[in-house]
Protein backbone atom coordinates (compact mmCIF):
# COMPACT_ATOMS: atom_id res chain seq x y z
CA UNK A 1 0.00 0.00 0.00
CA UNK A 2 1.26 3.69 -0.67
CA UNK A 3 2.17 5.60 1.84
CA UNK A 4 -0.09 8.23 3.23
CA UNK A 5 0.73 11.52 2.05
CA UNK A 6 2.19 13.80 4.89
CA UNK A 7 -0.08 16.96 5.10
CA UNK A 8 2.09 20.08 4.36
CA UNK A 9 3.61 21.85 7.38
CA UNK A 10 2.19 25.56 8.03
CA UNK A 11 4.37 27.81 7.90
CA UNK A 12 4.99 29.87 10.49
CA UNK A 13 3.39 33.37 10.92
CA UNK A 14 5.57 36.49 10.53
CA UNK A 15 5.91 38.31 13.00
CA UNK A 16 4.59 41.92 12.56
CA UNK A 17 7.27 44.45 14.12
CA UNK A 18 5.13 45.79 16.98
CA UNK A 19 3.93 49.50 16.16
CA UNK A 20 4.75 52.04 18.38
CA UNK A 21 2.63 54.31 20.16
CA UNK A 22 2.79 57.91 18.76
CA UNK A 23 4.80 60.36 21.04
CA UNK A 24 2.42 62.33 22.81
CA UNK A 25 3.53 65.61 21.14
CA UNK A 26 2.39 64.75 17.93
CA UNK A 27 0.30 67.80 17.44
CA UNK A 28 2.08 70.49 16.21
CA UNK A 29 0.35 72.99 18.00
CA UNK A 30 0.99 71.39 21.33
CA UNK A 31 4.68 70.85 20.54
CA UNK A 32 5.05 74.53 19.31
CA UNK A 33 3.79 76.00 22.97
CA UNK A 34 5.68 73.50 24.69
CA UNK A 35 9.10 74.92 23.11
CA UNK A 36 7.93 78.25 23.70
CA UNK A 37 7.06 78.14 27.30
CA UNK A 38 10.86 75.71 27.41
CA UNK A 39 11.89 79.23 25.92
CA UNK A 40 10.56 81.48 28.49
CA UNK A 41 11.96 78.63 31.19
CA UNK A 42 15.36 79.34 29.87
CA UNK A 43 15.74 82.75 29.86
CA UNK A 44 18.90 84.03 31.98
CA UNK A 45 18.02 86.48 35.01
CA UNK A 46 20.30 89.65 36.02
CA UNK A 47 22.71 87.04 37.84
CA UNK A 48 23.03 84.49 34.47
CA UNK A 49 21.00 81.70 36.33
CA UNK A 50 17.75 80.39 34.54
CA UNK A 51 14.88 81.70 35.61
CA UNK A 52 12.84 78.17 35.19
CA UNK A 53 15.53 76.48 37.76
CA UNK A 54 14.48 79.46 40.21
CA UNK A 55 13.51 77.51 43.38
CA UNK A 56 11.00 80.31 44.46
CA UNK A 57 8.96 82.66 42.42
CA UNK A 58 5.49 83.81 41.80
CA UNK A 59 3.67 83.71 38.40
CA UNK A 60 0.83 85.03 36.47
CA UNK A 61 -0.89 83.69 33.53
CA UNK A 62 -2.83 85.60 31.06
CA UNK A 63 -5.45 85.10 28.62
CA UNK A 64 -5.66 86.03 24.79
CA UNK A 65 -6.53 89.60 25.38
CA UNK A 66 -4.01 90.25 28.27
CA UNK A 67 -6.39 89.72 31.20
CA UNK A 68 -4.88 88.07 34.44
CA UNK A 69 -6.40 84.69 34.94
CA UNK A 70 -4.68 82.95 37.52
CA UNK A 71 -1.65 83.97 39.89
CA UNK A 72 -0.02 81.53 41.81
CA UNK A 73 3.63 81.25 43.98
CA UNK A 74 6.06 78.11 44.11
CA UNK A 75 9.00 76.85 46.34
CA UNK A 76 9.12 73.66 43.96
CA UNK A 77 10.89 75.59 41.11
CA UNK A 78 9.95 77.62 38.79
CA UNK A 79 10.24 75.91 35.86
CA UNK A 80 7.91 72.19 37.64
CA UNK A 81 5.40 74.84 38.63
CA UNK A 82 4.84 75.46 35.23
CA UNK A 83 5.21 72.37 33.18
CA UNK A 84 2.77 71.01 35.62
CA UNK A 85 0.16 73.49 35.53
CA UNK A 86 0.04 74.04 31.31
CA UNK A 87 1.81 70.99 30.18
CA UNK A 88 1.35 67.87 32.59
CA UNK A 89 -1.74 69.28 33.91
CA UNK A 90 -0.99 68.08 37.51
CA UNK A 91 -2.46 70.56 39.95
CA UNK A 92 -5.62 70.87 41.56
CA UNK A 93 -6.47 74.20 39.65
CA UNK A 94 -6.44 72.60 36.12
CA UNK A 95 -7.74 69.13 37.70
CA UNK A 96 -10.56 71.08 39.08
CA UNK A 97 -11.46 73.52 35.78
CA UNK A 98 -10.56 76.41 37.24
CA UNK A 99 -7.09 76.76 35.59
CA UNK A 100 -7.72 75.81 31.39
CA UNK A 101 -4.23 75.84 30.05
CA UNK A 102 -5.79 76.01 26.53
CA UNK A 103 -6.62 79.59 27.59
CA UNK A 104 -3.35 80.70 29.05
CA UNK A 105 -1.26 82.70 25.79
CA UNK A 106 1.11 84.73 28.17
CA UNK A 107 2.96 83.79 31.40
CA UNK A 108 4.84 86.13 33.62
CA UNK A 109 7.30 85.00 36.06
CA UNK A 110 8.79 86.54 39.05
CA UNK A 111 11.86 84.78 40.49
CA UNK A 112 12.40 85.18 44.16
CA UNK A 113 15.89 85.53 45.32
CA UNK A 114 15.96 84.00 49.26
CA UNK A 115 19.29 83.47 49.70
CA UNK A 116 20.30 83.81 53.01
CA UNK A 117 16.53 84.12 54.49
CA UNK A 118 14.90 81.74 57.21
CA UNK A 119 12.00 79.49 56.43
CA UNK A 120 9.82 81.86 58.16
CA UNK A 121 11.21 84.74 56.69
CA UNK A 122 10.91 83.00 53.29
CA UNK A 123 7.63 82.23 53.41
CA UNK A 124 6.65 85.98 54.02
CA UNK A 125 8.58 87.06 51.60
CA UNK A 126 6.56 84.77 49.00
CA UNK A 127 3.67 85.85 50.64
CA UNK A 128 4.03 89.39 49.99
CA UNK A 129 5.08 89.33 46.60
CA UNK A 130 1.91 86.55 46.00
CA UNK A 131 -0.20 89.30 47.21
CA UNK A 132 1.19 92.35 45.25
CA UNK A 133 1.30 90.31 41.92
CA UNK A 134 -2.40 90.13 42.02
CA UNK A 135 -2.70 93.43 43.33
CA UNK A 136 -0.58 94.87 40.22
CA UNK A 137 -2.53 92.82 38.14
CA UNK A 138 -5.82 93.13 39.16
CA UNK A 139 -5.29 97.26 39.27
CA UNK A 140 -3.67 96.32 35.18
CA UNK A 141 -7.00 94.79 34.64
CA UNK A 142 -10.47 95.78 32.52
CA UNK A 143 -12.49 93.17 34.43
CA UNK A 144 -10.51 93.31 37.72
CA UNK A 145 -10.27 89.42 39.23
CA UNK A 146 -8.45 86.98 38.84
CA UNK A 147 -9.93 83.12 38.70
CA UNK A 148 -7.93 81.77 41.45
CA UNK A 149 -10.72 79.26 43.46
CA UNK A 150 -8.90 80.13 46.91
CA UNK A 151 -8.01 83.84 48.25
CA UNK A 152 -4.78 85.04 47.97
CA UNK A 153 -4.48 86.16 51.59
CA UNK A 154 -3.73 89.87 52.10
CA UNK A 155 0.40 90.55 53.07
CA UNK A 156 2.65 93.15 53.16
CA UNK A 157 2.94 94.44 49.98
CA UNK A 158 7.01 94.34 48.84
CA UNK A 159 9.03 95.71 45.66
CA UNK A 160 8.79 92.98 43.08
CA UNK A 161 12.28 91.63 41.19
CA UNK A 162 11.98 91.99 37.46
CA UNK A 163 9.33 90.35 35.34
CA UNK A 164 10.18 87.73 32.75
CA UNK A 165 6.70 87.70 30.38
CA UNK A 166 6.40 85.85 27.26
CA UNK A 167 3.97 84.84 24.97
CA UNK A 168 3.67 80.83 25.02
CA UNK A 169 1.72 80.79 22.14
CA UNK A 170 3.34 81.62 18.71
CA UNK A 171 2.03 83.13 15.43
CA UNK A 172 0.03 82.08 13.48
CA UNK A 173 -1.88 79.86 16.07
CA UNK A 174 -1.95 82.81 18.20
CA UNK A 175 -4.10 84.81 15.67
CA UNK A 176 -6.05 81.60 15.19
CA UNK A 177 -7.33 81.02 18.51
CA UNK A 178 -7.54 84.37 19.46
CA UNK A 179 -10.54 84.62 17.71
CA UNK A 180 -13.43 85.68 19.46
CA UNK A 181 -15.78 82.97 18.34
CA UNK A 182 -12.70 80.65 19.30
CA UNK A 183 -12.28 81.84 22.88
CA UNK A 184 -16.20 82.48 23.75
CA UNK A 185 -16.62 78.22 22.73
CA UNK A 186 -13.69 77.65 24.70
CA UNK A 187 -14.79 79.43 28.05
CA UNK A 188 -18.39 77.74 27.50
CA UNK A 189 -16.61 74.92 27.11
CA UNK A 190 -14.74 74.89 30.72
CA UNK A 191 -17.74 76.34 32.53
CA UNK A 192 -19.71 73.24 31.41
CA UNK A 193 -16.56 70.56 32.98
CA UNK A 194 -16.42 73.36 35.94
CA UNK A 195 -20.05 72.91 36.66
CA UNK A 196 -19.99 69.24 36.21
CA UNK A 197 -17.55 69.52 39.03
CA UNK A 198 -19.67 70.68 41.32
CA UNK A 199 -22.61 68.61 40.62
CA UNK A 200 -20.75 65.24 41.24
CA UNK A 201 -18.18 66.77 44.26
CA UNK A 202 -18.85 68.36 47.72
CA UNK A 203 -16.96 71.83 47.22
CA UNK A 204 -16.01 74.79 48.88
CA UNK A 205 -17.47 78.48 47.89
CA UNK A 206 -14.30 79.53 46.10
CA UNK A 207 -15.11 77.49 43.13
CA UNK A 208 -18.55 78.57 42.82
CA UNK A 209 -17.12 81.91 42.95
CA UNK A 210 -14.47 80.68 39.91
CA UNK A 211 -18.04 79.62 38.11
CA UNK A 212 -19.27 83.15 38.58
CA UNK A 213 -16.28 85.00 37.31
CA UNK A 214 -15.62 82.56 34.38
CA UNK A 215 -19.63 83.06 33.38
CA UNK A 216 -18.73 87.24 33.59
CA UNK A 217 -15.80 86.39 31.31
CA UNK A 218 -18.26 84.76 28.66
CA UNK A 219 -20.89 87.21 28.94
CA UNK A 220 -18.14 90.33 28.62
CA UNK A 221 -16.76 88.34 25.28
CA UNK A 222 -20.03 87.47 23.60
CA UNK A 223 -21.46 91.09 24.43
CA UNK A 224 -17.94 92.36 22.67
CA UNK A 225 -18.54 89.86 20.10
CA UNK A 226 -22.03 91.29 19.45
CA UNK A 227 -21.33 94.93 19.58
CA UNK A 228 -18.82 93.82 16.87
CA UNK A 229 -21.45 92.13 14.61
CA UNK A 230 -23.74 94.86 15.16
CA UNK A 231 -21.42 97.87 14.51
CA UNK A 232 -20.27 95.61 10.98
CA UNK A 233 -23.76 95.17 9.97
CA UNK A 234 -24.57 99.10 10.84
CA UNK A 235 -21.32 100.06 8.55
CA UNK A 236 -21.89 98.10 5.72
CA UNK A 237 -25.94 99.13 5.69
CA UNK A 238 -24.31 102.69 5.40
CA UNK A 239 -22.04 101.85 2.31
CA UNK A 240 -24.72 99.92 0.54
CA UNK A 241 -26.75 103.34 0.77
CA UNK A 242 -24.31 105.08 -0.42
CA UNK A 243 -24.02 103.46 -3.44
CA UNK A 244 -27.54 104.06 -4.57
Amino acid sequence: MPEPTKPAEAKPKEKKPMEKAPPSDVVPETEAVRKEIESLLALKDEKGSRIGSSQHGVYAFYDYFGEPIYVGRTKERLGTRIRRHLTNQRTDAVAMSVLDPIEVAEVELWPIDVEGKSKEEIEETLAGAEYTVKTKVIADSKLKFVLNEKDIPKAKEIKLPKSYRHRIVPSPIYEARQHPDIRIAQRAATIADLAKIIVERKVQKGLRRTLVLQAVRLEALAKERLDQIAEAIEVEGEEEGEDL
